[in-house]
């Protein structure tokens, strides 16, 4: 069983904004397409309508107005499909099956400063390690370590071998690669 991106709250409700605008946005539309047919309409659409006239799409106004607007539908459609907290890492769940009365799946996760701070204390039990700077992202770890008193060769494959165990116990789905420099 493999697990997946732990997913945000905000989709469905994005969803939902960014379903409204469209909904308003195609009754505007079709608003001023009754105006401009010569049909009845409200004063505030014949009041619109006689702004639109003279405002045409060339002004610089207008043109403006229209392309904030689609970033703006643009940002929440794009709020609306991506997934989402990639700031929680997920993590290897025990199997279940054994169980009676199992229930759902068992869903893990540890946040990536987390498990950054977990694998800092682990590079500074390595000796010879003055002071560590691990930064965790979804895919690789960076650590920078600076050493005192011993060969920074030793001290590089003693950190890269800590590491390893520290990234395996974890037990994240996706173990992230690691990247180690070691300076004086």
């Amino acid at each position: 069983m493999t697990a997946t991106r732990f997913r945000s709250a905000r989709r469905i409700p994005a969803a939902l904004v960014a379903l409204a605008v469209l909904g308003v946005a195609g009754l505007f539309l079709y608003d001023l397409a009754a105006v401009r047919a010569d049909r009845p309409a409200m004063a505030w659409r014949r009041e619109l309508a006689r702004r639109l006239e003279v405002h045409t799409p060339a002004d610089l106004a207008v043109q403006l107005a229209g392309g904030a607007l689609a970033v703006a539908g643009a940002v929440l459609l794009l709020l609306a499909v991506t997934p989402g907290i990639r700031r929680i890492l997920p993590m290897l769940s025990p199997e279940r099956d054994g169980e009676a009365g199992a229930g759902p799946p068992l869903r893990a996760g540890i946040g990536r400063r987390d498990a950054a701070q977990v694998l800092r204390d682990r590079a500074m039990e390595v000796p010879g390690v003055r002071s560590a700077r691990v930064r965790m992202g979804r895919s690789r770890v960076r650590v920078r370590a600076r050493s005192h008193f011993r060969e920074l060769e030793e001290v590089r494959a003693d950190l890269d071998a800590v590491l390893a165990v520290g990234i395996e116990e974890l037990g994240l789905v996706h173990p992230p690669r690691r990247r180690v420099r070691v300076r004086r």
